[in-house]
């Protein structure tokens, strides 16, 4: 089979201390190669540290989750061992960012999905903290990863995203990570070149299937975002990067192509937009 990448996974959180080895070994039998993406310094460390000690086949995004600016954050045990809330530190991610190794920012953005109360002063900080991470993303030259979650059943997210970079341009590409806009702003995006990622959600619901036959097939990436939302036929585990493939199947077959299609487009976008030497 051709080789797959997964452009967003998180192998590098504590939830995979007792067998990080195996699952990248797993990986490796698929012919599955990784991008590790940082949510906070901490992570976005340990992102670069993990795509290091396995240089071909591992490579890091370094960012600043939007869910770590929330008033109602939590800590995810799965992301991090201690509850220690990070501060946002634009330094900090700056001289991560610099990394060979890093090939993308993020993941950053807008997540309004959890705000309640007091959402205006949050989402203001949200877009402070994104319009940061946008410009280094414009000055280093590399892709900006993001996280975009709107309120249940809207695109007010998408919607603002777009307006924060029509005020902060770049001409890096923009990747829109786990994607569950409408058609009507899946419009916007194309229009305004973004790339849209899809994971093992697309495998157990029909609810994208119209968005997934819209967007041309070199806008699409694909991504496990482990150890969250694990595909059918592993649904309800923990996920983990060699189960990609499954996300693959189903996208060929949601789109009448080849399995090989399918991958060999989708590899070959990610290697293009990221920069990366097979």
């Amino acid at each position: 089979m051709p080789n797959l990448l997964d452009v967003h996974t998180h192998i590098h959180f504590p939830w995979y201390d007792q067998d990080r080895e195996e699952v990248i070994k797993r990986a490796q039998t698929a012919g599955v190669k990784m991008i590790c993406v940082g949510t906070q310094a901490a992570t976005s460390q340990s992102a670069i540290e993990l795509a290091k000690k396995y240089p071909k086949d591992i490579w890091a995004a370094v960012g600043f989750h939007p869910s770590h600016l929330s008033e109602s954050w939590h800590h995810d045990r799965k992301e991090q061992k201690e509850p220690a809330r990070e501060k946002f530190d634009a330094e900090k991610l700056r001289r991560l960012a610099q990394d060979p190794k890093v090939v993308a920012i993020g993941e950053c953005g807008l997540d309004y999905y959890r705000l309640a109360e007091n959402r205006e002063p949050q989402i203001k900080k949200q877009k402070e903290v994104f319009a940061e991470q946008i410009k280094l993303a414009q000055t280093l030259n590399k892709p900006l990863m993001m996280h975009t979650r709107p309120t249940a059943e809207t695109d007010d997210a998408y919607e603002d995203t777009l307006e924060v970079l029509k005020e902060n341009p770049v001409s890096v590409p923009k990747i829109n990570h786990f994607y569950v806009g409408s058609l009507t702003i899946t419009k916007k995006m194309l229009e305004a070149g973004f790339y849209f990622t899809f994971g093992g959600v697309i495998t157990f619901t029909d609810a994208y299937d119209t968005i997934l036959n819209y967007i041309p097939l070199d806008r699409i990436l694909l991504e496990t975002d482990a150890p969250y939302v694990a595909p059918e036929p592993y649904r309800g585990k923990r996920n983990e990067p060699a189960y990609i493939v499954e996300t693959a199947k189903k996208l060929a077959e949601l789109r009448g192509d080849s399995y090989e299609k399918i991958a060999e487009t989708t590899t070959g976008t990610a290697y293009k937009i990221f920069k990366l030497s097979a």
